[in-house]
């Protein structure tokens, strides 16, 4: 990795983690407005602090009441990269009540007074249904285990060789023999087989890079649940590198695993080295036959920030050996979207399908994808 490609990534890991902090304090700041505040930080000098400052507010922030809460992150955010030390990465969502602004409190109860924080609220279950990640409250956040608990069970089957009992198929003469001793030899009732459906392996390779950082908690809590409901289901999570996550994610606790998941993933909102992660996965998995008449499932924005060729060949291997390969993008759920990633360019030439993966109702529809796999 070179210089610029590393100051690259600390500041688009750093900017990810600034956007938390301000959607922790009732901000509305999504995807698209980080990808703004990027693209102003290109054109002005890092090293002066007033260009730095005016070129967030100018981008992140869009209601002049917001303009104290924003300056109190930015100076409580920024200063602890001066004195040297980095905000800590956990999966964890925490524990007490996020404030709000008093705008979308009153969204859910009119009464609620306009000029007043509110404390963060339940939405009903089809606003939940459509509510970005990027803008969950911790609320929200602690009850979308439950919420995708049922998705879970949607897996991809395949026909098995072995046969089972069947209403029709091909004739099972063993038994149409044996029930027929009853009727003097003459085969009156004739008994039946066909193929058994079994689960077909399911590869998941989630992107947590920092990018991805909106998306990537509520992503993690829906790779526990597929890993826990699924015998053939394997989650690996890639940022720089290249980290298998089914092993932490097993067990009952969802808590307690995605403690141990985010143990396990050091370049968490880090850069992100696409091809090189599944060129990882094809050398140390797919040579394995894991890959082979699976269904992969690649959770990623396509922001390569590595050799696009090297993308290229390694998608090409997984398409070969794969049953399907479903490409996620939690950014294809925003209005205007358009796949001008050069690795999203890419990853649409191999990917079967293309899905949004921004909210709860985008999951199901992964879920209705997975259910039609046979």
């Amino acid at each position: 990795m070179t210089r610029t490609a590393a100051a690259g990534d600390a500041v688009v890991g750093r900017l990810v983690g600034f956007g938390r902090a301000l959607r922790e304090r009732g901000l509305e700041v999504g995807p698209g407005r980080l990808q703004d505040a990027l693209r102003g930080l290109d054109t002005v000098d890092l090293a002066d602090r007033a260009q730095v400052y005016h070129a967030l507010r100018c981008t992140l922030v869009s209601r002049y009441e917001d303009i104290g809460e924003f300056d109190a992150v930015f100076v409580g955010y920024w200063e602890r990269f001066a004195e040297g030390s980095a905000p800590p990465v956990s999966l964890e969502v925490p524990s007490k009540p996020v404030l709000v602004p008093a705008h979308r409190a009153g969204e859910q109860a009119g009464d609620a007074d306009a000029d007043a924080p509110a404390a963060a609220v339940y939405s009903a279950a089809e606003l939940l249904r459509r509510r970005d990640f990027a803008e969950m409250t911790a609320e929200e956040l602690r009850g979308l285990h439950s919420a995708i608990a049922g998705l879970a069970r949607a897996q991809p089957v395949r026909r098995s060789r072995r046969l089972r009992p069947s209403r029709r198929g091909v004739l099972d003469q063993r038994r149409t023999l044996r029930a027929a001793m009853r009727t003097q030899g003459i085969p009156i009732d004739r008994a039946w087989r066909a193929p058994k459906q079994v689960p077909r392996k399911l590869v998941f390779l989630c992107d947590v890079s920092g990018s991805m950082e909106p998306y990537a908690r509520a992503l993690v809590i829906f790779l526990q649940a597929m890993t826990t409901a699924g015998r053939r289901v394997e989650a690996f999570a890639f940022g720089t590198r290249l980290t298998r996550l089914t092993p932490h994610l097993a067990g009952r606790d969802p808590r307690a695993a995605l403690h141990r998941a985010g143990l396990a993933m050091p370049d968490w909102g880090g850069g992100t080295r696409i091809g090189e992660a599944l060129r990882a996965y094809n050398d140390d998995h797919g040579r394995r036959a894991l890959t082979r008449g699976a269904v992969v499932v690649i959770v990623s924005d396509g922001w390569e920030r590595g050799d696009l060729d090297l993308l290229d060949r390694e998608l090409a291997r997984i398409h070969r050996a794969a049953h399907r390969v479903v490409w996620v993008n939690p950014l294809k759920g925003h209005i205007g979207f358009e796949p001008l990633a050069g690795g999203m360019q890419i990853a649409l030439r191999h990917a079967d399908v293309f899905l949004e993966g921004h909210n709860i109702e985008a999951l199901e529809s992964l879920a209705e994808v997975l259910r039609a796999v046979s």
